[in-house]
């Protein structure tokens, strides 16, 4: 063999050993970069009404999404509206409590919960809240669904088995979202008071209340419930990381302007907002001081609320087209811009 052949087969052999040796080495942490994340379909939905919330049953994947004084739900895959629960005035949100079978809404315009059933979406009962129910999650540690009620500054406290009321409690101010680490221990921002509470899901009392600075009027609010760290979205355009045992802010990503929603995937590590201005932020969780932005994905405009399918993976966005905002008046001074009839629309992102 040429001397010139064996410094190639030497070459051929270091190189094939450095590529054995790579193969076997642990996935490196996912931090900057594109997620993957693609616009897989739009389903226009039209129907009058504005929305606010949506949210998946995990366990049939069917998607509920707040219209104003009615929930649609809808069958994502096949892109059709298979069901509705009625008179739900003002209604805001939607939680699942699987386990028994049942379903429910905060109304704030009648300041109260729907409760129905799951699998027929027969309505079951009512239970009072308080003022301006808006957000709701449920807890399974305490079986208990959780109302946050806005202008009454105080959140409710539901038996999800009877839909009977535990009990309604001051917060200390306005709250916007709440989210539950499984545990024991319910979280809720404040939005007025750029805040973050932290309380027991059994004997509602408050332990702790901590100032988010630098984030300023919270409104979405998910968690890495591995880790104790909540994902709150932030009116002054950032995503902050905070850990749930201290209250210390680990660690900002920024955003769009506009965010209503948080959520947090633990089977991809990654954390969204999505906001009014037509932007989904994704940032990643690298660990648990380290938080990465991905990338901010172009939606459309007024798409701020989101739904996330952990077994999926996929997100979910509602928005409409709008039209011009109407003159400002003493009563109004700030009107939002008009909604074009027919217009409501889903829009499907995934890998």
């Amino acid at each position: 063999m040429s001397k010139k052949n064996v410094l190639c087969g030497l070459a051929l052999a270091v190189f094939c050993f450095f590529l054995l040796a790579a193969s076997r080495l642990p996935a490196a942490p996912q931090a900057s970069g594109s997620s993957g994340y693609h616009l897989v379909k739009k389903v226009k939905l039209g129907g009058p009404g504005g929305w606010d919330y949506l949210e998946v049953d995990p366990a049939t994947h069917r998607l509920f999404i707040s219209r104003g004084s009615h929930v649609i739900v809808m069958d994502p895959e096949q892109g059709k509206i298979i069901g509705d629960i009625p008179d739900t005035k003002g209604v805001h949100g939607i939680a699942m409590a699987d386990e028994f079978n049942r379903g429910y809404t905060t109304n704030g315009g009648t300041s109260d919960s729907t409760n129905f059933d799951l699998t027929s979406l027969k309505v079951l009962g009512t239970t009072k809240t308080d003022k301006d129910s808006d957000a709701v999650i449920y807890d399974p540690f305490s079986k208990r669904v959780f109302a946050f009620n806005g202008d009454a500054n105080t959140a409710s406290a539901i038996d999800a088995a009877s839909g009977k009321l535990v009990g309604t409690f001051p917060l200390g101010g306005g709250p916007e979202f709440g989210a539950t680490d499984g545990k024991g221990k319910i979280f809720v921002n404040l939005e007025d008071k750029s805040s973050l509470v932290k309380f027991d899901a059994k004997t509602l009392k408050i332990e702790n209340t901590w100032p988010l600075a630098p984030c300023e009027s919270p409104s979405g609010l998910a968690i890495d419930a591995a880790n104790e760290i909540l994902v709150v979205g932030c009116h002054n355009k950032m995503m902050a990381f905070v850990d749930g045992n201290t209250g210390k802010v680990l660690g900002t990503v920024p955003i769009g302007q506009g965010v209503d929603a948080n959520r947090f995937d633990p089977g991809t590590g990654y954390a969204f907002a999505s906001c009014g201005d037509g932007t989904l932020t994704i940032a990643h969780v690298d660990s648990p001081t380290k938080f990465s932005p991905v990338e901010t994905i172009q939606t459309q405009r007024g798409a701020r609320t989101m739904a996330l399918d952990y077994a999926t993976h996929t997100v979910y966005l509602v928005t409409a087209e709008f039209g011009p905002a109407p003159a400002a008046t003493t009563e109004n001074p700030r009107p939002r811009p008009t909604m074009i009839p027919d217009t409501f629309t889903l829009l499907v992102y995934g890998k």
